[in-house]
């Protein structure tokens, strides 16, 4: 079977002037999922239009019918589990059950200190993550939850009438620890990898097959020891941050290949970048749609 291939819209322009027909088209296009990032800003685009996560999916939701909608990802470093809660339901109740909650322990962007707190360490983002997650499931599958944490709190937060997917929404968890795999192991549907960041200057696509390969290996323990099949979770690799980083974009040929090498490992979905002109992924928009309605059936 064909890997899933979806795109991921950055919500860096207003609903009006385009915003809205990108939405639009991806569903037109046949992507299986068009996920948006979830930062207050990002990179090269903080000192631009950037729009949040939540309300634009809600938006999207309402100018489609049938592709699925998620963030990649969501984070702790300005989220808490018991908002969070209600807006998913929210969002899933309008999409008509379509969302997947892409989900990670979050990292030292500007995220990470844009409420006034200093940037957590390594260690303090996997320990939110490891309390903020199982908090999250019950919010989400449970009528009322109290519940009294280290770094979170719920007192009878009611989230009738819960989520139209049951019994909640999927989780789509991104990880490559040990603790966030454990997480991914227990809690998710999906599992979601970048490749090795170690690889992205110097590396080789061969080199980043290899430490992806390590990854999967490493998900199939941590699902053992949770007593969990590894095929019941669906394998994402999000593209554009292995040492391939544009290639596989220049050419239908040139992302068959890269898609096919992947989905030898056991990846089953893929994940493309809308382009955005004069940005990291610029890229030539007839040769990405052409991707996006001929590459699945070469990969069959």
């Amino acid at each position: 079977m064909s890997p899933r291939l979806s795109t991921v819209i950055l919500p860096h322009r207003r609903w009006h002037e385009g915003g809205r027909a990108t939405w639009v088209r991806a569903e037109q296009l046949g992507f299986h999922t068009a996920y948006t990032y979830d930062h207050l800003s990002w990179r090269s685009f903080r000192d631009g239009p950037w729009f949040g996560a939540v309300p634009t999916l809600t938006a999207a939701a309402g100018a489609t019918d049938r592709i699925r909608l998620g963030t990649l990802v969501t984070s702790p470093n300005f989220r808490h589990p018991v908002t969070l809660a209600k807006e998913l339901i929210s969002l899933d109740d309008v999409s008509g059950g379509r969302v997947t909650l892409g989900i990670g322990a979050g990292g030292t962007g500007f995220d990470a200190s844009a409420l006034g707190q200093e940037p957590w360490t390594p260690r303090e983002r996997a320990d939110r993550f490891a309390e903020f997650v199982p908090l999250l499931d019950r919010l989400l599958t449970e009528d009322a939850v109290t519940y009294e944490g280290r770094f979170y709190s719920a007192h009878e937060a009611r989230n009738i009438p819960g989520c139209v997917q049951r019994p909640r929404l999927p989780f789509a968890v991104a990880a490559t620890g040990p603790r966030g795999l454990k997480l991914a192991a227990r809690h998710g549907q999906a599992w979601v990898t970048t490749g090795d960041p170690k690889l992205y200057e110097n590396g080789t696509p061969e080199q980043s097959v290899e430490a992806l390969r390590g990854q999967l290996e490493k998900l199939a323990e941590a699902c053992a020891a949770a007593g969990r099949d590894v095929a019941e979770l669906d394998k994402v690799l999000l593209t554009g941050f292995t040492p391939d980083r544009d290639r596989p974009l220049r050419s239908l040929d040139a992302f068959v290949d890269f898609a096919g090498r992947h989905q030898e490992l056991g990846f089953t979905e893929i994940v493309i970048h809308w382009p955005i002109p004069d940005s990291d992924f610029a890229a030539d928009e007839k040769v990405f749609e052409r991707i996006a309605l001929e590459a699945r059936a070469q990969l069959a």
